[in-house]
């Protein structure tokens, strides 16, 4: 009997805006794999997907389920399902630059709960700003008690230095306002009071939809008669636990993307490529180093909202197997889809809008549903769709590339036999089982740990702020869930910042990951980026 036969079993799964891909894997085989459309309601498209992989397979021996979801990231793009949240900021007040201010108007209606500016606040160091008024933020309590506000954000100047003073005004607010929920600025994003910000906004607008889309994914799984644990994936191509997803829904909003480049690396055995990830709506182009997506240095726009929490560096191009090809200005192709409906809604399904599947049909790139149903289609539009996608895709390629080295580029997803990008032969690479990269980025299953933090170098070496920030990363991982032996650090970075008063500083940024321990998967776990 073989170790496929006889070990553990992974399961896998990544619900996309067109279809839900689902695979079964024991040790580095895959040993099946789905795609169905996604349902309208998510969780029948989930139970299709794992029901078609795990067949003729004995579920009993799946010790983890790993889910990547799209339903934060569409909740926020949509600004439905979110809860109005308050935001507390510990400042010099009054602020200048108040919370939401340029956050799009449909988006701020959403979630907008009301302003409130504390005294509080850090210097860059971690030395003291202002100190908490412990009165004023009761009286902040009794407001939110007097409107019935029941979620918040809390962020203070410099808080990943130094998050005490948020710590503080949880503890108030816990006592004042049963029920409250809470997010902490500290615990999701990096140095920038801004972004952070907009990023615990979020976060906690998205929590009382996370418990409802969490238990549902539960139900779902052990619906279907398996009891394994159960993770959602990250945005750094990590995973975390049921409670963490509960309480931290926004670590989860890119995780399509880095589920598919982490599902490209294993595939492809290379720890340093450029991925495209075609799917049913959009194409997706990142850099892979050390097998992991290059993460965003800078603010990333969320749904017109400028956050910094750790995200992968990836451009989304509005290329994909449902995307309507007609002629529109200059551009043959999208960005509209027809998403999940391209089963029903493609020419080469009977359906009457011309779509990159019925062009690729009609090009003979592939072969889906009718090919004569697309064989009308006129030569020159065929050729001229491809050649603009394929001329969008390479420039994309070429940006992500950040250099001139000519590194591999693979392409995965559902799509990926309607893209040949203007790349060499031998260093274009279509993996097998590519179409389901996302679902097998999902079941890698590892866990990481991250430090972004600024030290002066007042009394300390660069060496040594080094070594400080690697020890507390690793320290991170194991406390998330990562098995002891495993973690390694597998980025890093530091930047000087002379200009800072106090002398010199600098800005490190360091990410550990260890293998999952499932043996003790039950236990409450959390982390975060300090």
């Amino acid at each position: 009997m073989t170790n496929a036969q006889q070990g553990p079993l992974r399961l896998g799964i990544d619900v996309g805006g067109t279809n839900t891909d689902a695979v079964l894997m024991s040790g580095n085989q895959v040993l099946s794999t789905s795609k169905i459309p996604t349902s309208p309601d998510v969780i029948s498209g989930i139970g299709a997907s794992v029901s078609a992989a795990t067949a003729g397979h004995d579920v009993s021996r799946v010790d983890r389920v790993i889910i990547g979801t799209t339903h934060f990231i569409n909740a926020v793009v949509q600004a439905r399902s979110l809860a109005p949240v308050a935001a507390i900021r510990l400042c010099t007040a009054p602020a200048s630059l108040p919370p939401f201010l340029d956050w799009p108007s449909a988006l701020r209606a959403a979630v907008d709960g009301g302003v409130h500016a504390c005294s509080g606040g850090y210097q860059f160091d971690g030395r003291l700003l202002n100190p908490l008024d412990e009165g004023e933020i009761g009286r902040v309590a009794q407001e939110l008690d007097r409107t019935g506000h029941r979620n918040v954000a809390v962020t203070g100047v410099f808080s990943p230095l130094a998050g005490e003073q948020e710590s503080r005004v949880a503890e108030i607010l816990t006592d004042m306002l049963p029920g409250v929920s809470i997010t902490l600025s500290h615990q999701i994003g990096r140095i920038g009071v801004l972004e952070r910000e907009n990023a615990a906004l979020l976060n906690e607008s998205l929590r009382p939809m996370a418990g409802q889309v969490v238990d549902g994914l539960a139900d779902a799984i052990a619906d279907l008669g398996i009891s394994a644990g159960l993770y959602l994936t990250q945005n750094d191509g990590t995973v975390m636990s049921l409670d963490r997803a509960r309480r931290y829904p926004i670590t989860t909003i890119a995780s399509g993307p880095t589920n598919s480049m982490r599902g490209a690396a294993f595939l492809s055995g290379l720890a340093d490529a450029v991925v495209v990830d075609v799917g049913g709506t959009t194409t997706d182009i990142g850099l892979l180093r050390n097998g992991f997506p290059r993460e965003s240095a800078v603010a990333k726009d969320l749904g017109g909202v400028r956050s910094n929490f750790r995200i992968p560096e990836v451009t989304s191009l509005g290329i994909g197997g449902g995307s309507v090809v007609h002629r529109d200005g200059d551009r043959l192709v999208g960005p509209d889809s027809v998403g999940f409906r391209l089963t029903s809604e493609a020419l080469v399904f009977g359906g009457t809008v011309t779509t990159l599947t019925d062009v690729a049909v009609a090009a003979g790139l592939a072969v889906i549903g009718d090919p004569a149903l697309a064989a009308h289609l006129p030569a020159d539009l065929v050729r001229d769709a491809l050649a603009e996608v394929n001329e969008r895709i390479f420039d994309a390629v070429e940006e992500a590339k950040l250099s001139d080295a000519d590194l591999p580029v693979v392409i995965v997803g559902g799509g990926a036999q309607l893209i040949s990008p203007r790349t060499p032969p031998e260093r274009l690479i279509r993996p097998t089982d590519g179409g389901s990269a996302n679902a097998v980025g999902a079941t890698l299953g590892s866990i990481g740990g991250e430090v972004d933090r600024i030290y002066s170098l007042a009394e300390q070496s660069r060496a040594d702020a080094l070594t400080d920030a690697r020890d507390e990363a690793i320290k991170l991982a194991l406390r998330a869930g990562a098995r002891a032996g495993s973690v390694s650090i597998v980025d890093e970075e530091d930047i000087p910042l002379s200009h800072l008063p106090g002398g010199s500083a600098l800005r490190i940024r360091v990410k550990a990951v260890g293998a999952l321990d499932t043996a003790g998967s039950d236990q409450e776990r959390t982390t975060s980026c300090v």
